[in-house]
């Protein structure tokens, strides 16, 4: 309820204020759309001490399946830091494609016994969060972040941050239940680890919350971001513990703002946002055909050999394509394998979701985003010169994860937080950006998230 003027208004807020009188106006403090009251999910007491221990519990989680990716890296490619994608090519092509083989059949084995014997328990965040009260299976999303993180230090083509932001989003599920929360409050604490899930393996910590807000629960009302805000605050500084406090993407030059990179935004926010619309529809087709039951078995080492082969001639396949981006975020790649990346990593990604493999898909398309934009730029370039390729491909990021997230406000944050970088050319990032997402919006409307959920009566 709320009144514009008069009457007892104050008092009627969620939670009542300390001062009961009006400033000297007399207006209400709820004629504020975001200060009216705390909706459903009460912000009592009880409900702060869930948010700490939920973000020290997914700050906790988040470093150990770090912990074991790292680990299955350095068995698989003697990786021990710097460059994933170097210690990928320092193995024999043999030794690639037998590493993948193996990846899709620990993968198909784990995936086929977590869901038959786990099979009533939910593992999908996004869909608990909106078809749902944010109920979430303990012991299946467990296996299933495990197994995720394994195949990925094996060289899977998919995000190291779904099983993250799952075990966060677990965490707000358990923690709910121990202190008898309301189901709209369980809603709430389990978007709100879910997203501290991503900014403490990304050290995030503004862009996990804005993710809570915008993706996961599409409100920015106080309640919202205040929750989101802590919750990642404490899971990014818990991570801080055990993991880097510096940039994903560290030793990125500062770019500057020119005529050049503002003119070729208006043209690449066009094109990014068909393809976004493009790679969205292959991530829900290859999603709804997955492979399930006995057929994961087959589908997926299968699958995953072809990867490898594919890894002879592009190392940069394998993971969730951070060296990827990171050559392009500062331009020290060619036209061709740029072209050839943001051409492959989607459809690699896609297909080893429609394997039956459970994995991210944020860190793909950051990859790609950043791989578009490199290519666009360098054509742009043959006309207009001058401009540094790190620029384009900071901004093709940045377009990208926004049209294919629906997100641009959360896609804008996460590449500027990734890379601590975007400040000077802000305003074509906004630009290209906005434009993609908009043609995503207008076109289709699905995002990498919805477009992957299950089938109905799945």
């Amino acid at each position: 309820m709320q009144r514009k003027s008069g009457g007892d208004s104050e008092r009627l807020r969620v939670p009542p204020p300390y001062f009961k009188k009006r400033v000297a106006s007399g207006r209400g403090a709820m004629e504020q759309p975001n200060v009216t009251h705390d909706g459903e999910a009460a912000l009592t007491p009880v409900f702060w001490v869930a948010i700490i221990v939920t973000g020290v519990a997914t700050g906790l989680l988040g470093a150990g399946l770090m912990a074991l990716l790292q680990y299955v890296e350095k068995l698989a490619f003697s990786y021990h830091g710097g460059s994933y994608q170097n210690a990928v090519a320092a193995t024999s092509d043999l030794h690639r494609v037998t590493s993948l083989v193996l990846a899709g059949v620990v993968g198909a084995v784990g995936w086929f016994l977590v869901r038959r014997y786990f099979k009533h328990e939910k593992s999908e965040i996004d869909d608990a969060l909106w078809n749902g009260d944010g109920e979430l299976g303990f012991r299946r999303s467990l296996a299933t972040s495990i197994v995720s993180e394994v195949v990925i230090g094996m060289g899977a083509s998919i995000g190291r941050e779904a099983a993250p932001k799952l075990m966060g989003g677990v965490s707000g599920s358990v923690v709910s239940h121990w202190l008898h929360l309301t189901p709209a409050q369980k809603r709430l604490l389990v978007a709100c680890g879910g997203g501290a899930g991503l900014a403490a393996v990304y050290n995030v910590p503004l862009g996990g919350a804005i993710f809570t807000a915008e993706v996961l629960l599409g409100s920015f009302a106080l309640p919202t971001v205040l929750t989101a805000l802590a919750c990642s605050l404490i899971a990014t500084f818990t991570g801080w513990l055990f993991l880097s406090d510096r940039a994903t993407y560290s030793d990125i030059v500062t770019y500057h703002y020119s005529g050049s990179i503002m003119a070729w935004s208006l043209v690449a926010g066009v094109v990014i946002g068909f393809l976004a619309v493009g790679y969205v529809r292959l991530i829900g087709l290859m999603s709804a055909h997955r492979a399930r039951g006995t057929t994961i078995l087959w589908a997926m080492p299968s699958t995953f050999a072809v990867v490898g082969v594919l890894g002879i001639w592009y190392p940069q396949l394998f993971g969730n394509g951070k060296d990827m981006a990171h050559q392009a975020f500062i331009g020290v790649t060619s036209t061709g394998l740029l072209f050839a990346l943001f051409a492959l990593k989607p459809l690699v990604t896609a297909a080893t979701l429609g394997s039956g493999a459970a994995g991210g898909v944020f860190t793909p398309f950051v990859a790609t985003g950043a791989a578009v934009g490199g290519f666009l730029g360098m054509v742009w370039l043959h006309f207009w010169p001058g401009s540094p390729v790190g620029a384009f491909a900071l901004i093709g990021a940045a377009a990208m994860i926004g049209a294919t997230m629906q997100a641009p406000l959360a896609g804008l944050v996460l590449v500027m937080e990734l890379t601590h970088n975007g400040f000077d050319i802000i305003i074509p990032m906004m630009t290209a950006t906005t434009i993609a997402t908009i043609i995503g919006r207008q076109v289709d409307g699905y995002s990498i998230y919805s477009a992957r959920l299950p089938r109905q009566d799945e």
